[in-house]
C-alpha cells in the first residue's frame, strides 16, 4: 500500500445568588475566545487565536522519521481524542552551525532564530487561517523554509501567516521536513534497500502537500488552489518540486525567492558524498544498513563531511534535472514569480567574513578565487576588470558582492526565467523581480542582501528588526509586496491596482519588477552584466 492510500485509510441558593453565579462564568467566556479545533484525517486538533485569526502549530502530517530513516515517508497514526496544536513541533535534525541562514560569525544583519526542539520526529506543519469551516475556498500559501537542503526550520516567527490572512484573506501554511544526511543521503548506489534515500526530503514536502490536498477545506482553504513559496533553498525545492511527477497537481502557482535549482545531483557524485559520511562514521559501504541504528547525535556530527546535500536525478521521485535542458513541461501552465535580491552575497557571504568589507584592489582577486568555478574560464583578474569597466565608482568590496552576486546567485535565476520565457506554454504566465530596496540596518551597508525579501512578502516586518526594520518606508514596501503575492495567490497574476503594470518576462525585453521605494518595471536591469556572465557556462553546486 503507499503513502497515498494510507492517507485515505443549585439547591438552597436564592435566586438572585443562582442568576449571578451563572452569569458571571458566562461573562468571563465571553472575553476569552474559544480554542478553535479543526478535524483533520488523522485526528482533532485544539489551536489558538491570535489577532483574529485561528493558528494551529504542530499538525502531525507524517509519522515519526526515526522508523523510515532514508525512507519515504507515511502519513500519521491516526489518534484519539483532541490534539493540542498550540506550539511547534520539533524541528530537523541539522549541526549545530544551521539555522534559516547558515553563517559563523556575528553579523549585524540577523533573522529571528527558530524554535522548537531538534528530533528525527520532525513531519510537522502549522496554519493559520480567517476561518474554519465556512467553505470559503480560500487560496492556500505553503511556504518551503530556507538553509539550503542541510538546516533551517518552518517554526520561525518570520513566516508566521496571521497578517498574510488577515490582509488577504488567505490560509497560510508552514512545514519542517528531513535535511542534510536525513533527508538527501544517496544510498541506493550501495544498497538496493534505501531506493529513495536521495530524496526523501523531497517526499516529505509531497506528503504535506498531500495532507492540504486532504484536509485544507476543513481550514478554510481551496486545494485547487495552492501556491507553494519558499526563498533560498525553500526556492529550489519549490524548482524541484516542478520537476516531480509525484508533486503534480498538489500545487498551482509558484514563487521562486533568490532560490534556484538548474541540475540536481547525479547519482555517481551523489554516492561519491555517501561515501566520505560513511568513513566519517568508520562504517564500510557493505554495511550501509547499519545507519539505520546509529545515534542521531552521531549521524549529525557527520554531517560535515561533505559540504552539499540536495536533490538526485534518481530516475525514481526525479527523473530529470528541474531546469535542464529546459524548464520542466509537466508544470509549464503553471503560474511561477521568479526573484532575487540585488545584493545577495552582501550577507551570504559578508556576514561570515567580515575582510569582505574592506578589499582593497591587490586582495581582490584572492579572495574572489573562492568561487572560481563560477567564473569559468574567466581569471579573478578578468573578472575585476570587466566590473572596473562596468561600474567605475565601485569600490573593491562592491566588486566583490556584485560579481560574486551575478555569477553565484544571479546567474540560475536568469537561466530558469530564460528556459521559462523560451517555453510557450509558460511563457505568458512568467513573472520576474528584483528587490532593489536596502536594508537600513548599519546605515545600508548590507544594501539588498540574501533574505530580505522574506518579511517583505510575508508583512512580517514587525519581527525583523535586523533586517528591514518595522520603519514606514519597509511597511509601505511590505504592504505592496505581500498585497502582490496575495493576488497572484488569488488569480495566477500578480498585477492589482496599487502595483505598476507586471508584464510577462519575455526574452524580447527581460521586463523584471524592481521593489524599491518607487517600485518599476524595468526592461533588462543589469544587462550588460547578464550578457558577462552568460558568456560561462553555468554550473549548479553539487552536481
Amino acid at each position: 500500500m503507499n503513502r497515498r492510500d494510507l492517507l485515505k485509510n443549585t439547591g438552597g441558593l436564592t435566586a438572585a445568588f443562582a442568576v449571578r453565579q451563572l452569569l458571571l462564568p458566562r461573562l468571563a467566556l465571553a472575553a476569552v475566545p474559544t480554542a478553535p479545533i479543526a478535524s483533520t484525517t488523522s485526528g482533532r486538533v485544539r489551536g489558538f487565536m491570535d489577532r483574529g485569526v485561528s493558528a494551529f502549530k504542530g499538525i502531525p502530517y507524517g509519522m515519526d522519521t526515526a522508523t523510515r530513516r532514508f525512507l519515504a515517508p507515511l502519513p500519521p497514526a491516526p489518534w484519539a481524542g483532541v490534539r493540542e496544536a498550540s506550539e511547534y513541533g520539533p524541528r530537523a535534525p541539522q549541526g549545530l552551525g544551521h539555522s534559516s541562514v547558515r553563517h559563523d560569525h556575528p553579523s549585524s544583519y540577523t533573522l529571528p532564530p527558530d524554535l522548537g526542539p531538534m528530533s528525527e520526529d520532525c513531519l510537522y506543519l502549522n496554519v493559520w487561517t480567517p476561518g474554519l469551516r465556512d467553505h470559503r475556498k480560500r487560496p492556500v500559501l505553503v511556504y518551503i523554509h530556507g538553509g539550503a537542503y542541510s538546516g533551517g526550520s518552518g517554526n520561525n516567527t518570520l513566516y508566521e501567516g496571521v497578517n498574510l490572512c488577515r490582509r488577504g484573506d488567505v490560509v497560510v501554511v508552514t512545514l519542517s521536513h528531513r535535511l542534510n544526511l536525513f533527508g538527501y543521503l544517496y544510498l541506493a548506489g550501495l544498497s538496493d534497500e534505501f531506493p529513495d534515500s536521495g530524496n526523501t526530503g523531497m517526499l516529505d514536502l509531497v506528503l504535506a502537500l498531500e495532507w492540504v490536498r486532504d484536509n485544507i477545506e476543513e481550514f478554510g482553504g481551496d486545494p485547487g488552489r495552492v501556491l507553494i513559496f519558499g526563498q533560498s533553498g525553500g526556492g529550489a525545492k519549490c524548482a524541484t518540486l516542478m520537476a516531480m511527477p509525484e508533486a503534480h497537481g498538489l500545487f498551482h502557482r509558484v514563487v521562486s525567492m533568490s532560490g534556484q535549482q538548474v541540475t540536481a545531483s547525479r547519482p555517481e557524485s551523489a554516492t561519491a558524498r555517501t561515501k566520505a559520511v560513511l568513513a566519517a562514521l568508520n562504517l564500510p559501504a557493505g554495511r550501509v544498513g547499519d545507519l539505520r541504528t546509529l545515534p542521531m547525535e552521531q549521524l549529525i556530527a557527520a554531517t560535515h563531511a561533505t559540504s552539499y546535500y540536495g536533490p538526485v536525478r534518481d530516475g525514481r521521485a526525479l527523473p530529470r534535472d528541474p531546469f535542464a535542458p529546459d524548464a520542466p513541461p509537466l508544470s509549464a501552465t503553471i503560474p511561477m514569480i521568479l526573484g532575487n535580491t540585488h545584493d545577495e552575497t552582501r550577507f551570504l557571504i559578508g556576514s561570515s567574513d567580515p575582510t569582505t568589507f574592506a578589499l582593497t584592489w591587490e586582495t581582490l582577486p584572492a579572495k574572489l578565487a573562492i568561487i572560481a568555478p563560477f567564473f569559468g574560464s574567466f581569471s579573478p583578474a578578468e573578472v575585476v576588470r570587466q566590473y572596473r569597466t562596468l561600474y567605475p565608482a565601485y569600490s573593491p568590496s562592491d566588486v566583490f558582492f556584485a560579481a560574486t552576486t551575478a555569477f553565484r546567485s544571479w546567474r540560475g535565476q536568469l537561466i530558469e526565467a530564460e528556459r521559462r520565457a523560451g517555453q510557450p506554454a509558460a511563457a505568458a504566465h512568467t513573472w520576474v523581480y528584483e528587490l532593489d530596496w536596502k536594508s537600513p540596518v548599519e546605515g545600508g551597508k548590507w544594501g539588498a542582501p540574501h533574505t530580505l525579501d522574506i518579511p517583505l512578502m510575508l508583512d512580517n516586518t514587525a519581527v525583523a528588526e535586523g533586517m528591514s526594520g518595522d520603519g514606514p518606508e519597509a511597511r509601505q514596501l511590505a504592504a505592496l509586496m505581500s498585497n502582490t503575492l496575495l493576488a497572484f495567490a488569488q488569480t495566477g497574476d500578480p498585477n492589482h491596482a496599487g502595483l505598476p503594470q507586471w508584464h510577462p518576462y519575455s526574452l524580447k525585453r527581460r521586463e523584471t519588477m524592481s521593489f524599491a521605494a518607487e517600485s518599476r518595471l524595468v526592461d533588462d536591469p543589469r544587462g550588460t552584466e547578464r550578457l558577462l556572465i552568460e558568456q560561462v557556462p553555468y554550473t549548479q553546486p553539487g552536481t
